[in-house]
């Protein structure tokens, strides 16, 4: 598919979707997805805080930082009202407070977010990435991260945790709701993984070159790729656990021993594909990858299973990540060999 095919395609799409918004709301499961109008795709970006380490640097670029803050606060406000819009089951109150923006965007400018959970110890287990909306029509993946999210703040964590509900919000915001991104790219098959300039070619071909897996022209090539590389290399993770559905398994990628099982999802581990965050992770930084496959794109799992997947995984960060971390921080303390 070459990219000026790509764009028609894409531009006629997008037409054919304003007509059929006019006439009806679209045809999603109407008792999880409200039918509210979409944000406008093109606005004025004001000034936005950047990733947290850079905040100093950032007050020292701009002339007035408080109104950059001002205007970051409001970003974040527009993005939780279109978010409560978008999902019955995350309500405005849900993220109104402890919500980050990264200072960076998706294709059509809306802004990523994160919400960074600090260890309630002084010295942490570890650090845990949650990334919930790759793919932005698994709306359950989005929804989980609120619940889980409020179950760690009301009891605590040993870890840090940087969470990001939605890494695609255009897919997310699409209407309907689409898996690929704004340029028609599957953001888990564009990660730049060794020998992805001929195995994403070679695996696109293999799956029908379906525009549902499009991994992209080039290796990261989409901003919100390029986000996720730029937070694993500056946080560096423990261990990052992935929220997608629908196929009902627990997926995993790396060391240490994986969870055999999270509440009712069973490990069956799905493979290793070209661009995808398991591969990435896994395979090429040796950062263990939980893939949490959800049953349903559009239904939330019972609140009872959904507790259990988080009992779960929280048990098995204290079994498995956090000697990993011990093991990792007692070797770099070791004095050189001949030293």
């Amino acid at each position: 598919m070459s990219s000026q095919r790509r764009n028609a395609g894409h531009w006629s799409a997008a037409l054919v979707g304003v007509i059929l918004l006019a006439l009806a709301a679209c045809s999603r499961d109407a008792a999880f997805e409200r039918k509210t109008p979409d944000l406008p795709a093109a606005v004025e970006t004001p000034a936005t805080l950047p990733h947290e380490r850079s905040r100093m640097l950032f007050a020292e670029a701009h002339s007035e930082p408080a109104r950059a803050t001002v205007d970051a606060a409001a970003v974040l406000d527009d993005w939780c009202s279109a978010l409560a819009d978008r999902l019955h089951s995350v309500a405005k109150a849900d993220c109104a407070s402890g919500f980050e923006l990264t200072g960076h965007e998706s294709v059509h400018g809306r802004p990523i977010i994160v919400r960074p959970v600090r260890a309630s110890r002084q010295t942490p287990k570890g650090r845990v990435l949650l990334i919930g909306g790759t793919h932005g029509d698994e709306l359950t993946s989005v929804s989980l991260v609120f619940w889980w999210l409020s179950w760690l703040e009301a009891t605590g964590s040993a870890y840090h945790w940087r969470i990001i509900p939605a890494m695609n919000p255009d897919g997310l915001f699409a209407r309907p709701a689409q898996r690929v991104n704004a340029n028609g790219v599957d953001l888990n098959r564009n990660l730049p993984t060794p020998g992805w300039e001929t195995a994403s070619q070679d695996y696109w071909r293999d799956t029908g070159r379906s525009e549902r897996r499009f991994p992209g022209d080039a290796a990261a090539s989409e901003p919100e790729t390029r986000w996720l590389v730029d937070e694993i290399t500056h946080y560096r993770p423990d261990v990052i656990v992935t929220l997608h559905a629908p196929y009902g398994v627990l997926d995993y990628d790396g060391e240490p021993a994986p969870p055999a099982r999270l509440g009712p999802l069973k490990l069956n581990r799905l493979g290793v594909f070209p661009g995808s965050l398991g591969n990435y992770g896994a395979r090429y930084l040796d950062i263990p990858v939980v893939t949490v496959e959800l049953g349903h794109a559009t239904r939330m799992p019972a609140a009872g299973q959904a507790r259990a997947m988080w009992q779960d995984l929280t048990r098995w960060l204290d079994r498995r990540i956090a000697p990993r971390v011990r093991q990792a921080e007692r070797r770099a303390d070791e004095p050189a060999a001949g030293g």
